[in-house]
């Protein structure tokens, strides 16, 4: 069977990386979180004392950035891959309130998303492969065969969020949760570098009213009508 790279871009909790996960799943393909890597150096950055909601110092986070090691490692008890930041295991710790409310900061950087997308690019090397994130069907694999663009309103987003952070036990408002998406919508479709747009061959899924079964049906029949051509 052919092997194609699908891209799957959108907005912040669009459940881009759980239908990425469906997806590579089904067809036995690697999956690339690129917005685990993103967070790690967010992780990084804050631990390091390099950001907060005063200050962020860029010069000293790009310095910093050969000391940076990120790599993924498949758990076969959850049945994905886990983030690791310079060997530790960060899975949990990247998905929190705090690291979403810096992320978008983070990216914005030109020098971070050189040093990731060169990454991204090496993993994709040899196709069979999911990768979701903010620019993976306008620059990191312009050529796949499949790009997909995710969307929601972002006042189903905030509540999906809220929902998940409340599962985990965070104590967050949805107003709080609501800000946060807005503030990342701003920054991702605004900032110099890459912004969050509609790859021109891209399909573009609103998933406000589907279900999670619902949306990997609709996106599998488009796989296979690109496999069998």
């Amino acid at each position: 069977m052919k092997k194609i790279t699908i891209a799957i871009d959108g907005f912040s909790s669009t459940g881009k990386s759980t239908l990425a996960k469906q997806l590579a799943k089904h067809l036995g393909y690697i999956y690339v979180d690129t917005g685990a890597m993103y967070r790690a150096v967010t992780l990084f950055t804050m631990q390091k004392g390099y950001i907060s909601n005063e200050f962020f110092n860029k010069e000293t986070l790009i310095n910093s950035l050969p000391l940076i090691k990120l790599y993924f490692q498949f758990n076969a008890d959850l049945g994905f891959a886990e983030m690791y930041l310079n060997d530790v295991n960060v899975e949990k710790e990247i998905r929190t309130i705090e690291v979403s409310n810096f992320v978008s900061k983070v990216a914005e950087v030109s020098e971070v998303r050189a040093k990731l997308v060169e990454q991204q690019k090496e993993m994709g090397r040899n196709k069979a492969i999911v990768m979701d994130g903010r620019d993976i069907g306008t620059v990191v694999f312009p050529d796949a065969e499949l790009k997909i663009f995710m969307t929601a309103s972002a006042e189903t987003r905030a509540q999906r969020r809220f929902d998940e952070l409340q599962a985990k036990g965070d104590s967050v408002t949805y107003e709080e949760v609501l800000k946060n998406v807005q503030d990342r919508d701003y920054i991702d479709t605004h900032r110099d570098d890459s912004p969050l747009v509609i790859a021109d061959d891209a399909i573009e899924i609103d998933n406000s009213y589907l279900s999670r079964e619902e949306q990997f049906q609709a996106v599998l029949e488009l796989i296979e009508e690109v496999i069998s051509n």
